[in-house]
């Protein structure tokens, strides 16, 4: 069978790997918001051909951390007030509903997991390598998502996914006070977890979401009234 026959073409093995790390880039802030984003130059800057690149700008554009409009192109998505109020206030019910059903459907293997989730927050906590324990809380809340046993939860945690990772891994840069009210909080989550108690469980999940919410509001706020006053 040749490619003219193909009733749909495959999605690209390069492509998704390439969006991973342009991806990681965007929500670390390597590439920052507003930069514009060409396809020449990254095809040049990873030793790929257009083609890949082309479909990795999709698959960021679908995640939400590329933005695309007929005169400017295609440029990393902004970040601002009202698109992290927009996500966290769904993050804060979804985190919470989560949590709760991870309390109710847990396993001993998934508790297990939990804990060793939990050991590498601690772990980078330690270290206070900011990078690290984005990572280990990464693996933390993918672990409860799975716990919850909830396949419609899954989709709709990882709608809103990519981009609340950039405000996460700003909220650990920018107030790095923020990890030890983490580590706080996901101990006591990981104890409500265990012990079976679901209410405890999204209760808690919810006030540290919002508390990181209120966190980079006042970040986002600040940066903006500081380039107002420069203008």
């Amino acid at each position: 069978m040749n490619d003219a026959t193909l009733p749909f073409r495959l999605p690209d093995p390069i492509a998704k790997d390439l969006a991973r790390v342009v991806g990681d880039e965007i929500i670390m802030g390597r590439l920052a918001p507003d930069t514009r984003l060409v396809e020449e130059e990254i095809a040049k800057r990873y030793g790929v051909s257009r083609s890949p690149v082309r479909e990795t700008l999709r698959l960021l554009e679908q995640d939400g951390l590329v933005v695309r409009s007929a005169r400017r192109g295609l440029w990393v998505a902004p970040i601002g007030r009202a698109d992290l109020d927009e996500v966290y206030s769904c993050r804060v019910s979804l985190e919470g509903l989560a949590a709760e059903q991870a309390a109710r459907m847990r396993t001993p293997a998934q508790i297990e997991a939990l804990r060793e989730a939990f050991a590498e927050l601690e772990r980078a906590h330690q270290g206070r390598d900011v990078a690290a324990y984005f990572r280990a809380n990464l693996l933390f809340t993918d672990v409860i998502h799975l716990m919850a046993q909830n396949a419609t939860l899954r989709r709709l945690l990882h709608g809103i996914g990519k981009q609340a990772l950039r405000y996460r891994y700003l909220a650990y840069s920018r107030a790095p006070q923020l990890m030890k009210q983490s580590l706080s909080g996901s101990h006591d989550i990981l104890g409500a977890i265990v012990k079976g108690e679901p209410e405890r469980a999204r209760d808690i999940t919810e006030r540290l979401i919002r508390r990181s919410w209120e966190t980079i509001g006042r970040a986002i706020d600040e940066e903006t009234a500081d380039t107002a006053a420069r203008a």
